[in-house]
């Protein structure tokens, strides 16, 4: 019997934790996945994840033990139609796009995940993704499995939403806190008043619409506040943020008398 995909999982009123990955190690990847988090984030735009390492992230992420349920979204390192074909072809089913701004950068995004006549991903008939052949009916159930998520991270972006949610095979819609406050005069500063009623503002767009809202909200009091306002998914930690917390914590500790 085969998993729930996030796109099945992930929906309105849902409460998801996520893990976003950006240390390029598929070790840490089958850590995460094992973790009991319901989807993982492997960055390829902020950090140096290249397409011939995205494949051992899936395979790390599904071996992990006890990973039921920890599902691999991809952001690749920009909203392209070439990269979001060889992304989809070595197995990836769950997308991320940044810096979406309009309907019509969303209906692109969602046009490069599909094959003609829906959209303009090119076949290619041995691949990953249909088990290198095996599976006879990929090209008549490949985009049930799909789930794309598009990023709004300033505040033109956030007035788009109902158009943006509005576009057929949108699924999901993710703040991205950090270009949103840099975009409104607050770089580095997400709690800022206005940014956060921003980020509320584009909540409640996106729920007005029945799509899911997720947003990154680093440590337990910024993810669990983003989950009390209505969020339905939140990146709790990043692997290297983690990392460097944990680290910096013992060692403080360990250093007192």
């Amino acid at each position: 019997m085969s998993l729930p995909t996030l796109r099945q999982t992930l929906t309105r009123n849902s409460r998801r934790v996520g893990y976003w990955l950006s240390l390029c190690s598929p070790t840490v990847t089958e850590i995460a996945a094992g973790s009991g988090a319901d989807w993982l984030l492997v960055d390829m735009e902020h950090a140096p994840n290249d397409l011939s390492q995205i494949s051992d992230h899936l395979r790390a992420a599904n071996g992990a033990p006890s990973a039921a349920g920890a599902e691999v979204v991809v952001r690749p390192p920009v909203a392209d139609q070439t990269m979001t074909k060889r992304l989809l072809d070595i197995g990836v089913r769950n997308l991320m796009f940044p810096m979406i701004q309009t309907a019509q950068d969303a209906a692109r995004a969602v046009s490069w995940t599909r094959y003609p006549p829906q959209g303009v991903r090119g076949i290619s008939a041995t691949i990953r993704a249909n088990n290198y052949a095996r599976q006879g009916d990929y090209l008549a159930t490949y985009a049930d499995a799909l789930c794309i998520i598009v990023q709004v991270e300033t505040p033109e972006a956030v007035d788009n939403i109902p158009a943006i949610a509005a576009t057929q095979g949108v699924n999901a819609i993710f703040i991205g806190p950090g270009d949103l406050a840099a975009s409104m005069g607050h770089t580095g500063d997400t709690m800022a008043s206005d940014v956060q009623a921003k980020i509320a503002d584009a909540l409640d767009l996106i729920h007005d619409a029945g799509l899911p809202a997720g947003i990154l909200g680093y440590g337990d009091t910024a993810a669990k506040r983003y989950f009390d306002m209505g969020f339905e998914f939140v990146a709790a930690a990043g692997d290297a943020w983690l990392m460097a917390q944990q680290m910096d914590r013992m060692v403080r500790d360990l250093k007192q008398p």
